[in-house]
């Protein structure tokens, strides 16, 4: 049988190239007619046929498929469709595009499939850290991750993005520097100048060219102060309870993490005292609004407290405002207090808008901006420009407001059904937030006990031990409040409450 396609060793290749007659019949050949009117549009039709063929073996290696030209006109399809379908399979590393001679077809190589990762590194015994549960909110497919990670992404405004998205094209050459280039590293003007606007507004003294920089979300403006301000064996406090990630980053920092017991009005004054004049720390780390988990926001007399022990003992304060917009009020800061002095605020969008956009801000002092910018240019160059425009588009047309507003409502009946349905099964928030995204609740028994059996469940759920630096067992649970619409998660819940109250002795912190 006469081969129909040619083959491109030294003879094939110094042979005259087949006519367009002869290798549109060999596209007839082949099988593929194109379905009009079909679900699938006729570059995906293409690219599966032809796709089909080189992963079945149909096509071997280093056969020559129709030229552009003549598959388009023994198809009645046009060339562009063509192209597009040939320069995807040349993207999937099916073919091979040779300049004058046509596409061909790739070898496919056989890659040994690698064993899978464990479902849970618990069934092994290990702890339950904060590797393990972030692991588990970020793996993929997974949509709010249970009741341990951020809100689902369907509770967000996607018309927000896409609208933004299409008013930036729609500028054409006005937006193609700024899309195309590296832009600067304190991060992208007019973001830096609304986000200025809004800060302001709240009282925050903050110029956009002095006293702000974008960072990559707010765990990247942690990590470049931490990195910028601490050394091995530097003293650094933080709150306890708090947010675990940032543990676990200074741990690998190898400072000395020392935690504030937090109260329902802010940190234990009393206790920063006494563990500032014992540790003479550099920086106190703290979520000063919608605190992160127990939902609580400073009170007045403790952050007057809180400053002035840091002016006493002279260290920064690092202001963690990652849940501020869930307040629904004018939020109390350290930085509009203190007027940036000693204060940095660090804010971002990944909670209210959208993770994946990854865009944050740093509000400080002129010359700590300065450094901050310095290290990031020296650890990734400048921020993702086309994200930084997106939520520039986002927050000048005044929609941002009216999405936070709905999403808030959204959040604070989520919480409350969360906070009855929790009660229900004897788990109680020993104070009961104000605003934000989490119940923190006392289950009445070993959280880390629960939370390592609802892994087996496929719910996560995240320990009391996580949030304070001493890691110590703990009753206490935190729960996203999204969870409260998933009958599944809460059978699941419920069950294993049941067992282990019944089964395992209580824990008393």
């Amino acid at each position: 049988m006469t081969q129909t396609l040619s083959s491109p060793g030294a003879a094939g290749l110094a042979a005259a190239t087949p006519s367009p007659a002869a290798v549109a019949r060999t596209a007839s050949a082949m099988g593929w007619q194109p379905m009009r009117g079909s679900g699938n549009s006729l570059v995906d039709q293409l690219v599966e046929h032809f796709g089909g063929l080189i992963r079945n073996h149909g096509l071997r290696a280093g056969m020559r498929l129709p030229s552009v030209r003549a598959l388009a006109e023994s198809a009645q399809v046009s060339r562009d469709t063509v192209v597009q379908a040939y320069d995807r399979l040349a993207a999937l590393g099916l073919v091979q595009s040779r300049r004058g001679a046509g596409f061909y077809v790739c070898a496919q190589r056989s890659v040994a499939v690698p064993a899978p990762m464990p479902a849970s590194s618990l069934a092994q015994g290990a702890a339950f850290d904060t590797t393990y549960l972030l692991r588990g909110i970020f793996r993929e497919g997974v949509d709010g991750a249970g009741s341990a990670g951020c809100l689902p992404n369907s509770w967000m405004d996607h018309g927000l993005i896409t609208g933004a998205m299409r008013t930036i094209v729609r500028q054409g050459a006005r937006a193609e520097a700024g899309l195309l280039g590296y832009g600067v590293p304190q991060g992208f003007l007019p973001l830096r100048q609304q986000i200025a606007s809004g800060l302001q507004a709240q009282e925050v003294p903050a110029h956009p060219e002095s006293n702000l920089m974008t960072v990559s979300g707010v765990t990247h403006g942690l990590d470049l102060i931490v990195r910028c301000f601490l050394r091995p064996g530097d003293t650094v406090l933080v709150e306890d309870p708090g947010w675990f990630l940032i543990f676990g980053r200074l741990n690998a920092m190898g400072v000395n993490v020392v935690g504030v017991p937090r109260l329902p009005g802010g940190p234990d004054v009393q206790a920063l005292e006494s563990l500032a004049r014992q540790h003479r720390p550099k920086l106190f780390i703290l979520n000063t609004v919608v605190h992160n988990p127990t939902g609580l926001s400073l009170s007045v007399g403790v952050a007057h407290d809180v400053l002035r022990i840091a002016q006493q003992h002279d260290f920064l304060l690092v202001e963690d405002d990652t849940y501020s917009d869930f307040l629904g009020s004018m939020p109390l800061r350290l930085a509009a207090m203190d007027r940036l002095q000693r204060v940095l605020l660090v804010g971002g969008y990944s909670k209210t808008l959208s993770g994946g956009l990854r865009v944050g801000y740093v509000a400080a002092r002129p010359e700590i901006i300065h450094q901050l910018t310095d290290l990031k240019l020296l650890g990734g160059l400048t921020s993702a420009l086309p994200s930084e425009h997106i939520v520039h588009r986002i927050l000048a047309d005044g929609a941002y407001r009216k999405h936070v507003d709905r999403l808030r409502e959204r959040v604070d009946k989520a919480r409350s059904r969360c906070l009855r349905r929790l009660e229900a099964l004897g788990c109680h928030a020993v104070h009961e937030p104000v605003a934000g995204t989490f119940a923190w609740v006392d289950c009445g028994m070993d959280s880390e006990v629960l939370a390592r059996h609802a892994a087996a469940h496929d719910l996560l759920l995240a320990p009391g031990l996580l949030f304070s630096p001493r890691q110590a067992c703990s009753r206490m649970l935190r729960v996203q409040v999204s969870m409260a619409d998933d009958p599944a998660l809460w059978k699941v819940l419920e069950q294993l409450l049941r067992q282990y109250r019944e089964s395992g002795p209580a824990v008393h912190d």
